[in-house]
Order: C-alpha cells, then structure tokens, then sequence
C-alpha cells in the first residue's frame, strides 16, 4: 500500500475522489527495476497496471514464427515518460500484455493490483467510466506513436 497523496501526483488519477484514491492505493506497491530487466512479456496475464515514477521503460513488440521459434523479430514501439501509465492491457479485455516493457535505466514504478482495480471498477460506475476515459486517451497517443514509427521505418 501507498499513500493516495502520492497517486494524486499524476494527471490520471486528477479527477477521483480521495476516497477513490484511498482503494487504489491499497492496491499498489512501489517497486524498482534495474536497467534490462523485463517489467512485462508479449503475451502474459495483465497482472498489474503500472506508472513510471522515476527512470526509463521502452515498449517492445516481439514477433515469434509459431513454427520455428528461434525466428523472432523485435520492433521499438515507443518510451515511456515519467508519469505516464503503461501496462495498459490490465483493464482490458482479454487482460494480456500486448507488448514487452524493459527498464531501459533504474526505474522506480507504481504497480496496481489489476484484478483488484477491476473490481472497483465494476462496483463503481463513476471510477470505472474516468480511469476508462485516460485511459482511452493514453491507448489513442501510444497508436499514433506507433504509426509515425511505421511512416518512419518505410521513409
């Protein structure tokens, strides 16, 4: 657990109630990684919803031939910036990591109990529609880096 005042810090959570706040930060912990760890994978549960304190994540997209594995194909996506929310897949459905976070320095990052956070989620209609309208908007700008990395890559 957490202090809420420390969720307060970041525009995502702005427009909770501080009742709001103290749910969510009973459901997360504060955690480093060095540099090259792996946060997350391609593919695993969404287990927890996170957000960059201090330090740097890369996004990666890893491409596996399904018949010979030892052909893989590892694309940049984007970075993560101080403050931001990533690992966004844990509030949506079918709750897997669509990409794989390295911590590209030490990291210092908030990690939300996903499972937990859904479950506010679905008993408060009010929570659940501002986390799902950041939400919408930090998937909509990490789209539209993805396509100036695909116009880039074909100039």
């Amino acid at each position: 657990m957490i202090s809420p005042e420390l969720l307060r810090r970041y525009p995502f959570f702005g427009r909770l109630s501080n009742t709001h706040l103290k749910a969510i930060a009973m459901l997360t912990e504060e955690t480093s990684y060095e540099a090259g760890d792996t946060i997350f994978e391609i593919g695993q549960p969404a287990n927890r919803f996170h957000f960059l304190m201090r330090g740097g994540v890369d996004l990666h997209y890893i491409v596996t031939d399904m018949d010979n594995f030892s052909l893989r194909k590892d694309f940049f996506v984007g970075q993560i910036n101080l403050g931001e929310p990533f690992g966004i897949s844990a509030l949506i459905e079918p709750y897997c990591y669509t990409a794989t976070a390295l911590a590209n320095s030490l990291c210092h990052v908030l990690e939300i109990e996903a499972a937990g956070l859904r479950t506010l989620c679905d008993a408060d209609a009010e929570l659940a529609a501002v986390l799902m309208r950041h939400l919408a908007q930090v998937a909509m700008s990490r789209l539209h880096e993805t396509r100036i990395q695909l116009m880039a890559a074909r100039a």
